[in-house]
């Protein structure tokens, strides 16, 4: 999303990096999906990885990302399955929605951390996120 909460594709640049903490924050994946999303990131170099449940719908979705490396992560996860990226080059993004693509794990809600989500309540997020892939989807 851009600074206003709008849609904004992100090119693949590998010069470029994204707003925000170097980190993944997931939602609605079980334990088991939860390790193959970590076994996804195994391969690119110091990228936290945390699961957010539901006592995190009103915080900060910055605050979570700032997380310690696997907070969260062993339990399953109630919330609308999404994937919040943080930090991140825009060519490793890239090759992160390829390889999820490639796994049997169901289509999430993808989010960029900017500026303004930043302060967002999770749940905020989850529900601005829904709006868009409902209205995407209409097209």
């Amino acid at each position: 999303m851009s600074d206003q909460g709008t849609f904004e594709r992100i090119e693949d640049s590998s010069e470029q990096r994204m707003f925000g903490p170097r980190a993944v924050l997931v939602c609605g994946l079980t334990a088991e999906e939860q390790e193959t999303m970590a076994a996804l990131l195994a391969s690119f170099d110091d990228l936290p990885l945390s699961v957010a449940g539901p006592d995190d719908l009103d915080r900060p979705v910055g605050d979570l990302l700032s997380r310690p490396s696997g907070t969260g992560v062993g339990q399953d996860s109630t919330l609308a399955r999404a994937i919040i990226l943080s930090g991140l080059m825009h060519r490793e993004l890239h090759e992160i929605m390829q390889a999820y693509k490639k796994t049997a794990l169901s289509r999430p809600l993808w989010a960029a951390l900017t500026p303004t989500s930043k302060a967002w309540p999770l749940k905020d997020l989850l529900a601005e996120l829904n709006a868009e892939r409902t209205a995407l989807d209409k097209r």
